[in-house]
């Protein structure tokens, strides 16, 4: 039973380790603060998501680099090219206002 348990794990925690990729659009899209985006046409907001927790807690930096890979590829489809974060990380959640920022007017 024990090595069955173990299998059962291994499995679990191995699927969580696909990582997620950025889109072709995805890697165009900045990650800035706040006080870099003055000239930049706000687009709106993209509520992101990942799960923080697989039997014991994952890495916060993991699910930060996470959520913002959903984020920046999420921006891309929306026709932004920069985002900005707008709430902390919290149970593996995440919001960022999604801007444009070359050409906004175009």
């Amino acid at each position: 039973m024990k090595k069955i348990t173990c299998i059962v794990s291994a499995a679990i925690l191995l699927s969580a380790c696909s990582t997620l990729k950025l889109t072709h659009g995805g890697e165009k899209v900045r990650v800035l603060e706040p006080g870099e985006i003055s000239s930049c046409k706000n687009l709106g907001k993209t509520n992101t998501s990942v799960t923080a927790r697989i039997i014991v807690a994952r890495p916060t930096e993991t699910i930060a680099e996470e959520l913002q890979v959903v984020a920046r590829n999420s921006a891309a489809r929306m026709g932004g090219d920069t985002i900005v974060p707008l709430t902390v990380i919290e149970e593996g959640q995440q919001t960022f206002v999604v801007y444009k920022c070359v050409n906004p007017d175009g």
